[in-house]
């Protein structure tokens, strides 16, 4: 029989997934389903970041730029292409990812802050492109895309509301997938020691290269997404340090080595935000307080939320342990050391 704390870990799984599927449902008005709609975008941003972050160790502050990309590529191939929307936000997101390959081929020689400096520098480099671009872009004046749907407000919200929200669940499971294959293991590796994963045979450069992609495939799909939602791109907005940010905030707060860490913290970051922008817009206040917020529980929960709450329960778990576990190299070493003075005496 399962245990207690995975008894627990499936029940929070389910209930999670019920609130997502009925909040359109309990949306008092327009506005409040339109923030689950940003919610949930978030959710499938800082998912879609924890594929490089959550794997390799790489943070990322450049993901912003790709889902710019991803929005804009999906809205000139809409509103200039004339391509239909969602045959547009495949290929959109699919140049997107094919761009990734020499853009991942060149940040990813370098590591540590230097990577950081490396992925900001993207997003600033397309933000002066994007503005000065107009003939094609719109520059400042903004990229109108048509939408999809011939829909109410409220409807258009629901109905892309239940796409992100299927998106959401599309990037978890490749995620899931990728954490339990042997391509995963590689990646983790490169997050425990590099050095150490590509002396021991590890293709150290290609796993990144191909998780990079990937990643890049999926926030530009959510871009794309996105554009096709809120109908209006704007330069800078689309290409802001303060979404990649946001992101890699979101992953770190839910628990960056979690499947749902990155969807828990969005949960908590997104609303703390649109909460903070309505009660505070007006001001750099709501940059503040979102600032105390996440500082409060980094402060008091450092690995992340959930790892926080394993840990509690993990206090009131009396499962007994099996009689079979794994038994690191350590401890084996170890073992053997002590048999033998044993022996020895």
């Amino acid at each position: 029989m399962p245990n207690a704390s995975r008894i627990l870990k499936i029940g929070a799984i389910l209930l999670l997934a019920a609130g997502i599927l009925a909040f359109p449902s309990l949306a008092p008005n327009p506005y409040i389903l339109s923030v689950g709609v940003l919610v949930l975008n978030y959710a499938a941003l800082s998912t879609s970041w924890n594929f490089v972050g959550g794997f390799t160790g790489y943070i990322s502050l450049g993901h912003g730029a790709l889902a710019g990309l991803g929005a804009y590529g999906t809205g000139l191939l809409v509103a200039k292409g004339g391509l239909p929307p969602f045959l547009a936000l495949f290929a959109g997101a699919t140049l997107v990812a094919a761009l990734a390959v020499p853009i991942g081929f060149a940040a990813l020689r370098v590591r540590g802050a230097s990577f950081v400096i490396v992925s900001i520098s993207l997003v600033l480099i397309l933000l002066l492109i994007f503005q000065s671009w107009a003939s094609v872009t719109g520059g400042s004046r903004g990229l109108v895309v048509p939408r999809p749907f011939d829909l109410s407000r409220p409807e258009h919200h629901r109905v892309f509301y239940y796409l992100f929200a299927g998106l959401l669940a599309l990037a978890l499971l490749v995620w899931w997938l990728i954490d339990r294959s042997r391509f995963g293991l590689g990646l983790k590796s490169i997050r425990e020691d590099e050095d150490k994963a590509e002396a021991l045979g590890t293709a150290t450069y290609a796993y990144k290269l191909i998780v990079f992609v990937v990643s890049a495939f999926f926030t530009a799909l959510t871009g794309g997404l996105y554009a096709l939602w809120f109908g209006d791109l704007d330069p800078v907005f689309q290409f802001s340090i303060l979404t990649g940010s946001y992101l890699v905030l979101m992953a770190l707060l839910g628990g960056v080595r979690q499947l749902f860490g990155p969807v828990v913290g969005a949960i908590i970051v997104g609303t703390a935000l649109e909460y903070f922008k309505g009660a505070y817009g007006d001001t750099p206040l709501h940059l503040v307080a979102t600032g105390l917020l996440l500082a409060l529980v980094v402060l008091f929960m450092p690995d992340g939320v959930l790892p926080a709450i394993a840990e509690v329960f993990k206090r009131f778990d009396r499962t007994p342990s099996s009689s079979i576990r794994e038994v690191t190299a350590e401890e084996l070493r170890e073992q053997r050391l002590a048999k033998a003075e044993g022996a020895a005496r």
